[in-house]
Order: structure tokens, then sequence, then C-alpha cells
């Protein structure tokens, strides 16, 4: 009897702690429940709300959009579908080239070199802008250097998001895009050059000029008298190398405008390059009966080197005497200066098309360089593609920009190589020749 009440007492035990378990059981899946439901019920309140403040916004900005946008026809399209609807449907060539600074055929191939860097995944939240999109953004800003703001409502989309399109487009231009339109010319490039130098400004053997190309920015958080230019206002300092089809093939920006362009070529690489004649041919061209490698026309800021040239500077009084230019002398600086002046053009182009560089950029300082950079090789790569130029860019941009920095003639230092003077005797020689 006993054994039996011991196991009917167990029993119970048994059955009692079951149902206790499952009553607590079911009590925990009820209160999970609830709370999904109550979190559920949140969220949706949350979306709710969310889709009507856009809603009202939308209306709002439209109604914005009808009152202000009335110049052209489709700029009072909605916002939200502008790029869709009119610019990949009903766009003029016309349209592309003011608009973008480059034919439509040269916007995709843009897109089409850019997508591996900047093709973005779908998420559950939002859905990743095309890369055509983000392309078109960031192009809009480097061509008319308007503010973000306005460049947000215009395609609907987040200043963030502006400034995230300009920052990674220019990034990807550099990394993808230097090899083939910002690199070392070849041999027959080379050959090219120096007969465009010598057809278009008539200076011979040449085959690149050096200069600097100053870009307003504001006020920097520190050193700012640094980036003081000879001019008075701050900017970047950029040294560039244009070759006689007006294409850029050496950049070295990122200097505050306050540096010495000689200090930057000497640091730079295509100092050593052209130093160890890396921008001549293997086998050394005749000029006027000698050996001699293509040489670079440069500012008179710039040392005299066998392979840069460099204009004589004014005559000066010496002991109460004054010291003229000889007529050859006269008549080298004359060519020379002639050949510069195209290159100031060609930085004139540059400017005209992306006008992020002839207006005051208020991009940060780490953004400025290579921006820069992506300008340049954008240029290149719209005059490769014979994109047309509007001159009515160019104007805009001389009535508009402040004017680029003089500087001063060097004087003779120890800078200066040992027998360039020679070299430069030649060239004398050479303009003399052809003026008789």
């Amino acid at each position: 009897m006993e054994e039996e009440e011991q196991q009917q007492r167990s029993l119970m035990f048994l059955l009692t702690y079951m149902l206790l378990k499952r009553r607590r059981d079911l009590n925990n899946a009820d209160a999970q429940r609830r709370s999904e439901i109550q979190r559920r019920i949140r969220h949706r309140q949350y979306f709710f709300q969310r889709q009507r403040r856009m809603l009202m916004m939308m209306i709002a900005g439209g109604i914005r959009s009808n009152i202000r946008m009335r110049t052209r026809p489709w700029t009072n399209t909605p916002r939200s579908d502008w790029w869709e609807r009119v610019v990949m449907t009903e766009f003029q060539p016309s349209d592309w080239l003011d608009k973008f600074r480059m034919s439509r055929e040269t916007f995709f191939y843009l897109c089409d070199r850019l997508r591996p860097r900047l093709a973005r995944q779908d998420t559950s939240f939002r859905l990743a802008l095309p890369v055509e999109k983000r392309v078109a953004v960031a192009l809009w800003r480097l061509a008319s250097n308007v503010e973000y703001r306005t460049i947000s409502t215009l395609f609907g989309v987040g200043k963030s998001t502006v400034c995230r399109c300009v920052r990674d487009m220019c990034h990807a231009i550099v990394a993808l895009l230097s090899s083939t339109y910002l690199r070392t010319p070849t041999e027959q490039e080379l050959e090219e050059s120096a007969q465009l130098f010598h057809s278009f400004s008539g200076f011979p053997h040449c085959v690149a000029a050096i200069t600097t190309l100053h870009t307003a920015i504001i006020t920097p958080s520190s050193n700012a008298s640094d980036y003081a230019n000879p001019a008075g206002w701050l900017s970047v300092l950029s040294q560039v190398a244009i070759s006689g089809r007006g294409h850029f093939w050496d950049v070295c920006a990122s200097f505050p405008g306050g540096t010495d362009p000689a200090e930057i070529l000497q640091n730079s690489s295509l100092w050593f390059t052209a130093a160890e004649g890396g921008l001549s041919p293997a086998t050394t061209p005749i000029f006027m009966g000698k050996q001699l490698r293509y040489v670079l026309l440069g500012e008179a800021c710039y040392p005299l080197q066998s392979w840069l040239m460099k204009a004589y500077s004014e005559p000066k009084s010496q002991r109460g005497c004054r010291v003229e230019l000889t007529e050859p002398q006269q008549l080298f600086n004359r060519g020379l200066n002639r050949a510069l002046r195209a290159t100031e053009e060609v930085l004139l182009r540059l400017r005209a098309r992306w006008q992020c560089l002839s207006k005051r950029n208020d991009c940060g300082l780490d953004v400025v360089p290579t921006m820069i950079l992506a300008c340049c090789i954008l240029h290149n790569m719209c005059e490769s593609h014979g994109d047309s130029f509007k001159a009515e860019w160019q104007e805009e941009v001389c009535g508009a920009e402040n004017p680029q920095p003089g500087y001063k003639p060097s004087a003779p230092s120890s800078t200066d190589q040992i027998g360039a003077e020679e070299v430069r005797g030649l060239f004398c020689d050479y303009f003399q020749l052809q003026s008789t």
C-alpha cells in the first residue's frame, strides 16, 4: 500500500508540474504575441506618417516648381521623375552638351567605364541610384559649380547624396581612366605633338608646355595664408603639362596657392621623366644639325634646363648702361610666348567646360585636388571623342572668373642646368634663320 501511495504522489507531482509548465508557456506565448502586434502597429503608424509627410512635401514641391520653373517646357515635370522622363527621353543633343558638357554617346561611354566603381546594390530600405544618374549628378556639379542644394532639388535626391556622387565619381575617374587619358605619351604621340606645336605656334622641336592653374577655394580652417596666391586670392595650385594637341599629359594638383611653381616642378615626376629623356624618342632627333632631345616650354618662373626652355629676362640696367636683348633673343621670346598663349587657350577651355575650376569651389580641400584631376581627364576624353565646345562657355568664364596670377621671372640660379644656355642659343639661331 505504501508503494502504491508513493507512486500516486509521484504521478500527481509530475502532472502538476506539467500543467504549471504548460500554463507558463501559454502565458509567455501570449505576451510575445501581444508585443509583436503592438510593434507592428507602431511600425505601420510610423510608415503611414512618413508616407503622409513625403506626399505633402511632394505636393508642396510640385506647387513651388509650377510657380518658379516656367522658362522651359520640361521644367514643369515633377522632380521625382525629371531624370527618367525628361533627360533620358526628351533631351536633345544641344541639351546634353549644354548641361553635361559632353555628347550623349560620350556620357554613356563614361558610365560604362565607371560602372565597376559606381554600381551599388539595392537594399531592403531603398533602391540604389542608377550609375547613369550618379554620373549625371556629378557632371552637373562639375559643369556648373552650383550649390548641392540646387542639384538636390533638380534630381530629387538628398544633398548628402549629391556630395557622395561627386566624390565617388571623381575618385572613380582618377582610378579607372588615368591610364587611358592621363599618361606618359608614346613615341608616336611625341612626334605628333612636336609637329602640332610647330604648325600651330611656329615653335620647333617642342612636345609640351608646362604652366600653372589656380583654382579658387573657400577659406580653409588652417594655414589660410599659405593658400594666398600672388594675385591675393585663396587658391589651390596645380602644375599641368599640355601637349600640342591640347591634351593634358601630366597634372600635379593639391598645392597651396602660395607655393613656388619651381619647387613643385623640381619635386614632380615630370622633372625626373624629362631629365632622363622620357619625353623624347629612343633615337635622339636632329635639330639644327645636332642631336637634341625634344624640349618643353615653361613660364619665366621655372629654371632653365636643356629640356626646358623659358624666355629671356627683360633688359636691365647694369652699371648705368641698359643691356638690350639681341634680335635673335627677341625673336625667340616672341615665338615662345606665342606657343604659351596657345596653352593658355587650352586652360581656358578646361575652365569653361568645367566651371568648378573657374568659380570659387566650396568643396573641402580633400576633394578639390581629385576634382581637378578628374576635370583634366574628362577634358582629354571629350577632346578625344570630338565633342563640341561652345564659345559662350568661354565668354561666360572670361567675364566672371578671377584672372590667373602671373609670376615674376626667376633670376639665374644653381638650378639652371649647365649647357642649357647653349641649347637656347640653337633656338635663337633657328628663329634668326626663319626671319631672313
